[in-house]
Order: C-alpha cells, then structure tokens, then sequence
C-alpha cells in the first residue's frame, strides 16, 4: 500500500476536495484524482464518493480512515526513532480541548505554532466533556482536571491555580466572606463538576458545599456572572486574569487557599515514541506559557 496515497487520502478526508488535498502536498489534481483511484484499486472499494465540487467519504472510507491515520502516526514514530528528533512534524494533528481554554489560550497561539511546523495541518475539537482520546482518534487531548486514567500519559504545560473571588459590586452589597463556612451565607456562583470548594485550614480541609445561587456549566459563563456581581465563585487565573488585574474581580478568603491538584495536561495515548507532532505541540506550548504561566505573572 503506497504511504504518499494513503497521505492524499487522510488529507482529503479534510478538506472533502481533490484538488485542494492534492495542493497541499504538491500534487496536481489529475495527479490526487489517480492516487485516490488506486488507493481505491489495491483496496478492493470505493473510498470516496464524487461530486463536480466536493467529495465524502463513503461507509468503506469512513471505516478505513482511522486505520490510515495510525499507520501514518507508526511510519512518524518510526521515522523518529531514528532520526534523533530532527523529523518535522507532518500530517495531521487532531486536538481535543475544554472550550474556554482553548479559545483564550490555545486558539490565539496557533498562527505561530503552525508557521514553525508548516507541513502540519490541526483538527480542533472544543469541547468541555472529556473525549475518549483512542476512540476518537484524537493525538493529544488537553486538560485542566485532576487525572485519573493511568492508561494515558501525560505531561504539564502549566499550573492551574485556582481562587474565589467576586465583584466590587456584590462586595459593596454583600460584604465579603472572612471564613470558608461564611459562604453558606453568599450568594455563590457554581460551575457543574465543581460543586464541592475544598479549602486548607489550620485544622485541615475543610470542604463547602454551596448551594449555587447560579450554577452554569460553562467556565466563561461563571466568571461573567461574576463580574456582573451576581455572586461569588471559584474561578482558574487563567479564565479570570484579565478581569482580576483590571479590577472588575477581586480575590477573597485570601488566608484560606484551596486545596487542588489541577494544572494544564497534555494527555496522550501511551506509545513507546512520542509521535514529533505530538512532541512539538507539548514544546510549544509549555515554552509559550511559561513557569509560572503568562496569566499570574501580572496578578495583583
């Protein structure tokens, strides 16, 4: 089976173009259209369906694009088993993210990660539910949860520290908490997932159950929620910097920090060579938020 088909396959099953797929890796469109032909030929189906302006792959196709893609993924690891890590990244990265994150911190990024590494291409997946990163067929998933599946491996790309804060306004109405135990008297804001607040005590954690005056299970949504004073939440630093150095949020319970082992992971399947894609992506990004990370440099 010819790699440079099974390339033009994986690329097209992209872009739903012939031509298009074929540009990308220097190829003219008669060339693409005859490689397709004879993926199709030695496989003994039809892979794609045709139309004047664009392709979709057929059951077979759908079938037979993950595999294509791990045997792309074992030649890259391969490759790089022998090449002293001077292999460029290629192919197709497909990422999974929470939403919030990857907006504010992954997104903005990308520009420069893929004009260092310009033979490789990136599928996005924003999602806040965790995605099972085999069944998916994803390269590497990000994270910002305490992990819990040994069968993945994972690496650090940043420190996830994590307050309560609340507006000047609700402050002003409310007054602030002295005391965890005082926020069974505020109005607090809830991320779902995130209903108990742990928090380190002289006597230990003490953990807070709040009712959630707003519950929401979306990270921006809590924080704005918050700045529009409604009430008082957990927020990350890196979904809340620019509002806390601004002002519009202010940290409270100070003396009683909470208790958490999140930080930002790049979680990939196990292998025994991490693929170079994989590798430069993991490079990038931890060199790009940095120890500590941009987001509590500037922190008041």
């Amino acid at each position: 089976m010819n790699i440079e088909h099974l390339k033009l396959f994986v690329r097209l099953a992209s872009t739903h173009n012939i031509s298009m797929a074929g540009q990308d890796l220097g190829l003219s469109p008669a060339v693409a259209s005859s490689h397709i032909n004879k993926l199709e030929q030695s496989l003994g189906v039809r892979l794609v369906h045709r139309t004047t302006r664009k392709v979709s792959l057929t059951e077979e196709g759908a079938a037979f694009l993950p595999h294509a893609e791990s045997v792309l993924h074992s030649i890259e690891v391969a490759r790089a088993s022998v090449g002293s890590g001077s292999v460029s990244p290629e192919g197709v990265l497909r990422v999974t993210a929470p939403a919030s994150f990857g907006r504010m911190h992954l997104i903005p990024a990308l520009k420069e990660f893929m004009t260092q590494n310009p033979n490789l291409s990136v599928d996005f997946r924003l999602s806040d539910c965790i995605v099972d990163l085999v069944e998916g067929g994803f390269d590497v998933a990000v994270r910002n949860a305490e992990l819990k599946d040994s069968t993945l491996v994972a690496k650090k790309l940043a420190s996830d520290h994590r307050i309560v804060c609340a507006s000047p306004e609700y402050i002003k109405q409310f007054g602030q908490p002295d005391k965890p135990a005082d926020l069974y008297n505020h109005r607090c804001i809830v991320l779902h997932g995130v209903e108990t607040w742990p928090f380190e005590t002289p006597r230990g954690t003490v953990n807070i159950k709040p009712k959630g005056y707003f519950k929401s299970d979306n990270g921006e949504a809590v924080r704005d929620a918050c700045v529009k004073g409604i009430g008082v939440t957990i927020a990350s630093t890196w979904i809340a910097y620019q509002h806390l150095n601004s002002g519009e949020l202010v940290e409270v319970l100070r003396d009683y920090p909470l208790k958490s082992k999140t930080n930002i992971w790049a979680v990939y399947p196990s292998t025994n060579l991490l693929a170079p894609k994989v590798r430069a992506f993991i490079d990038y990004f931890n060199e790009l938020y940095g120890h500590p990370p941009y987001w509590d440099l500037h922190l008041k």
